[in-house]
């Protein structure tokens, strides 16, 4: 399995995109065509307006991943791209995960639940929801913990990704480009 940590097998770049139709269509066709996996990718607002940004978890070498971060500079609804992989950076995924649980066993998995500080959001007569956020390794271990009292079903976000501090290659978009998009050019 991909990890998220920048080694060999996953990789994980943040592109700046523009907030529009098509946009999402043309990057995965893009990574289809050179035949790149995407091992996880989230998509949501940024914090300029008219942009979104998307978190990409990418399979391959080194090499593999410059490509990949070329290919997507090319694109014309791509504004900026950040390997974060060897970053210092913080990573995120929420996962929900529905679990089997009855009278008896419903305290063990509360238990299990608290020492991974993650949550129960649901609770009916057979089965549990739980919420867990953090890194990959951390959702992983939850959910093997769980699958002895048989996990049912599990949704997970894929990573989000932002590196820390405000290096040159997270510096806020320049004005100019606020501007563009703000005016709708």
């Amino acid at each position: 399995m991909a990890t998220q940590n920048g080694s060999q097998d996953g990789h994980t770049i943040t592109a700046l995109v523009e907030d529009k139709p098509g946009v999402l269509n043309r990057i995965t066709n893009m990574f289809r065509r050179r035949g790149y996996n995407i091992a996880s990718l989230a998509v949501g607002p940024s914090e300029i307006s008219g942009l979104s940004r998307m978190t990409f978890v990418v399979e391959g070498d080194p090499a593999t991943v410059e490509q990949v971060a070329k290919n997507l500079n090319k694109l014309i609804d791509v504004i900026k791209v950040v390997d974060v992989s060897q970053d210092h950076s913080v990573r995120r995924e929420l996962a929900l995960i529905r679990v089997r649980s009855n009278v008896q066993n419903r305290s063990e998995i509360m238990q299990i639940v608290d020492i991974f500080r993650a949550n129960i959001v649901d609770v009916a007569p057979d089965s549990l929801i739980v919420e867990v956020i953090g890194d990959e390794e951390k959702v992983d271990a939850l959910i093997e913990l769980l699958q002895s009292f048989s996990v049912q079903e599990v949704m997970r976000t894929g990573t989000v990704a932002m590196g820390r501090g405000m290096g040159p290659d997270r510096a806020p978009a320049p004005e100019g480009l606020r501007m563009r998009m703000e005016s709708g050019l």
